[in-house]
């Protein structure tokens, strides 16, 4: 572990947020084995990561009740069900766009459904992240969010946004817009409610 994601992890706990290091995917998984009882729900949040690492296969295979939102049948009010259900799982799964390294998490969002949980409600939310995710300030989070992760997420969602032919924000005001949201978590009231995993590879955008 160097320098960079010791002190992110140590301003994570000033900021009653609990951090973990894993090399890898499998590290990853038997860490989630621990911090997930069986018999527990579990919500998540859109992320390329958790779909890369194959936490969402873990999380289907496993002892849990999941709320799955990711089956192509979903209608929109059967995903607008499980967006509520979400408020009151035992354990929410999320990535994040970028971790400070003073102890701070920074999203984008189009509809609030991912950030929403993250703020209030779950007993547990637990943001797995690589370390491409680490940035030195809020600016650079924020930029890094707008200008790389923001315009490769409304590709992968087919929006016909301008960010998408040019590969970067221009703050536009087109009606499929994906950057509703602008959400700054700097800590917690209840201490490790949030639980930051950092894994050392580059992972989602």
């Amino acid at each position: 572990m160097d320098e960079r994601i010791k002190k992110t992890i140590l301003s994570l706990q000033r900021n009653n947020m609990a951090g973990y290091f894993v090399q890898d995917r499998e590290e990853l998984l038997l860490l989630l084995a621990k911090l997930i009882q069986p018999g527990e729900t579990v919500g998540c949040g859109d992320s390329a990561t958790l779909e890369e690492t194959g936490v969402f296969d873990f999380i289907r295979n496993g002892r849990y009740t999941f709320y799955d939102k990711h089956k192509s049948d979903l209608t929109r009010e059967e995903k607008r069900a499980i967006y509520l259900r979400n408020f009151d799982a035992d354990t929410f799964l999320t990535g994040t766009n970028a971790v400070t390294v003073d102890g701070k998490l920074f999203n984008i969002d189009g509809n609030g459904s991912r950030v929403a949980p993250m703020l209030y409600g779950p007993k547990q939310v637990i943001v797995v992240v690589g370390i491409n995710k680490l940035t030195d300030s809020t600016q650079d989070a924020i930029d890094r969010t707008r200008q790389v992760a923001a315009p490769m997420d409304a590709k992968r969602l087919c929006k016909d946004t301008p960010c998408t032919k040019l590969g970067r924000c221009i703050d536009c005001r087109h009606p499929q817009r994906i950057c509703n949201d602008f959400v700054l978590i700097a800590g917690q009231f209840v201490k490790d409610r949030i639980k930051v995993i950092i894994v050392n590879q580059a992972l989602g955008y």
